[in-house]
C-alpha cells in the first residue's frame, strides 16, 4: 500500500534534499529522479513545483524511510538507483539492487552492434545466444527483443543476481525465451557446444589495484564480483577468449565490452588464440575504444 504524503510536505521535503545535495557535492538533478520514480511526478511538475497544491501524493514509501535512504545516499554515497530500486536502460525499466552492477549507458551500444551483425547476417538469429554475467538481466533482455527469433541463455555465478534478472525478466514476458542458468562463464552450458551463435558479455574488466580509488558510489556499493578483472583487469576477458571457441558455431559472433586502453590487448589475445577472425574494435560515443566483436574461424 503506498504512503499518501500533502504537496506542501513534499516540496519541503525536495527543498532540503536539493541543500543536502549541493552541501555534499552530490548532483542535486538526482532528487528530482528520485521523486520521479518513488512519486510518479512529472518533469514538468517538479521543475515547477506545483505539485505542492496537492492534497495527497503516493509514495512509494515512506517520507521517513525516503530521509533515511537520501541520507545513505549522502553520508555513505549510496548510489540514487539503489535507493529508488530501479534504473533505466535503453527503452527498459530495470529493478536493480546492490546484488547487481547498475547498468551504464555506454553498454547500450553492445545492442546496437548486435542488431547491426544480425540484420547484414540474417543465419545469426538462430538456434542460441547467451549473455554471460548477466547481472540485472539488461543485456538479455535486449538481445530477446532484437533477436526475436533467438533463445537466450543468460548465466551468472550470484544467485542473488539471478533473482534481481527473473524479476526483470518477468516484467518484459520473456521467461520462455531467456533461460537462467547459476555458474561460471560457459561451464554450465556443456549442452550448447558448437551450437552458440553469439556471446555477448559486459565482464569485470578493472584491474584489482585501480579499484580503491573508483568513486564511493561504485567501490562501496556496487558488487565486486562484476569489477573486479584480476590483476591486469584481462582475467575474464582472457578466460573468455580461451573457452568460447568450443561453444561458439563458425561464424559464431564473440562480442565484449572493455575498458579504456585495453583494445590491443584484447585483439592480440584472440589472435594468439587462434580461433578467430574479423576482429574489430568499436568506439562509444565519448569516442573511446571499448568494444571488440570477433568472429569464430
Amino acid at each position: 500500500m503506498p504512503e499518501y504524503v500533502k504537496g506542501q510536505n513534499l516540496l519541503k521535503w525536495h527543498q532540503q534534499a536539493v541543500e543536502l545535495a549541493i552541501a555534499y557535492q552530490v548532483p542535486p538533478k538526482e532528487v528530482a529522479w528520485l521523486l520521479r520514480e518513488v512519486a510518479g511526478l512529472d518533469s514538468l511538475s517538479l521543475h515547477l513545483k506545483s505539485y505542492q497544491d496537492l492534497l495527497a501524493i503516493p509514495l512509494t514509501c515512506s517520507l521517513s524511510d525516503l530521509t533515511q535512504l537520501w541520507q545513505r545516499r549522502i553520508s555513505e554515497r549510496l548510489p540514487v538507483q539503489y535507493i529508488a530500486g530501479v534504473t533505466h536502460w535503453r527503452d527498459l525499466t530495470l529493478k536493480v539492487t546492490p546484488a547487481v552492477l547498475i547498468p551504464r549507458p555506454e553498454t547500450e551500444l553492445l545492442i546496437d552492434l548486435v542488431s547491426q551483425v544480425v540484420q547484414k547476417e540474417p543465419f545469426l538469429e538462430q538456434n542460441y545466444w547467451v549473455d554471460l554475467g548477466t547481472g540485472s538481466g539488461a543485456i538479455a533482455i535486449s538481445l530477446a527483443r532484437v533477436l526475436t527469433k533467438t533463445k537466450i541463455y543468460a548465466v551468472d555465478a550470484s544467485e542473488a543476481a539471478l533473482q534481481v534478472a527473473e524479476e526483470n525478466i518477468e516484467r518484459y514476458g520473456l521467461s520462455q525465451r531467456i533461460n537462467l542458468v547459476q555458474g561460471s562463464w560457459w561451464s554450465p552450458l556443456d549442452g550448447l557446444k558448437d551450437s552458440v551463435r553469439g556471446m555477448v558479455s559486459n565482464p569485470p574488466y578493472i584491474p584489482r589495484g585501480l579499484i580503491e580509488g573508483l568513486q564511493a558510489e561504485v567501490r562501496d556499493h556496487e558488487p565486486h564480483l562484476a569489477l573486479d578483472g584480476g590483476e591486469d583487469g584481462l582475467e575474464a576477458i582472457s578466460h573468455l577468449v580461451q573457452t568460447a571457441p568450443k561453444y561458439l558455431c563458425s561464424g559464431g559472433v564473440w562480442l565484449i565490452e572493455m575498458m579504456i586502453n585495453q583494445g590491443s590487448f584484447v585483439v592480440k589475445l584472440l589472435e594468439e588464440q587462434g580461433c578467430y577472425k574479423q576482429i574489430e574494435i568499436f568506439k562509444d560515443l565519448a569516442g573511446i575504444e571499448r568494444y571488440v566483436l570477433a568472429r569464430r574461424c
